[in-house]
């Protein structure tokens, strides 16, 4: 059986994480979430019942994992925002430093730029596909959920530099993602444990290059 946390031990752990300002945000978009939950399809049914657990402390751990220097991220297919959103929130301690999520639901991107209003949150949403978005390099990238790990390499590409870290939550598959991943890609990969699943893992990689 999968080990998996409750709510109220996410909530927790997730306080002694976070600014009681931060806190307070995160509590404002799960209400946010609850109520446009009502009319759209924002995040799968099963997962509403365990927002904290499977959405919001999913994306909270990635924060630590990323440099402290960095200032511009980006989050592909940001869906209800996560783990962007909570990440452009926590960001709001970190002067100069800006999240942009692309995302091209018309609903989910509304629910964002909601989200953005309601926080004072530095994010920019874009609503178009990933593939047509224009940026330059950036310090960070995050995705979850949006297709496989090459997928992800060949979506994220365009915007990698130098020093970009990229930081992908992954399920039970990793390991067949990560042994696809290698036949087209060389990366310089860590795989890191979940504090919100026992099976899932983050992946944590620099210095993508096509095989």
């Amino acid at each position: 059986m999968t080990l998996k946390i409750s709510e109220q031990q996410a909530q927790t752990q997730i306080a002694e994480i976070v600014s009681r300002e931060t806190m307070d945000r995160f509590v404002e978009i799960v209400a946010a979430l609850r109520l446009w939950s009502k009319r759209f399809n924002l995040v799968s049914p099963a997962s509403r019942s365990e927002i904290w657990s499977r959405h919001i402390l999913d994306s909270v751990q990635l924060f630590t994992l990323a440099p402290n220097t960095a200032k511009h991220w980006l989050d592909l297919g940001s869906g209800a925002g996560f783990p962007g959103m909570v990440l452009a929130i926590m960001l709001l301690e970190r002067p100069e430093a800006q999240m942009v999520l692309v995302e091209a639901n018309g609903k989910k991107s509304a629910f964002l730029q909601h989200c953005a209003r309601i926080t004072g949150a530095p994010v920019s949403v874009l609503q178009q596909r990933i593939e047509n978005t224009a940026l330059v390099a950036q310090d960070v990238i995050t995705a979850r959920a949006v297709t496989d790990l090459s997928g992800l390499l060949e979506l994220s590409r365009p915007f990698v530099g130098k020093d970009t870290v990229l930081l992908f939550p992954k399920g039970k598959n990793v390991e067949d993602e990560l042994t696809q991943a290698h036949k087209q890609w060389d990366i310089k990969v860590e795989v890191l444990p979940s504090m919100t699943d026992e099976y899932a893992k983050i992946l944590k990689i620099k210095e993508i290059h096509r095989v």
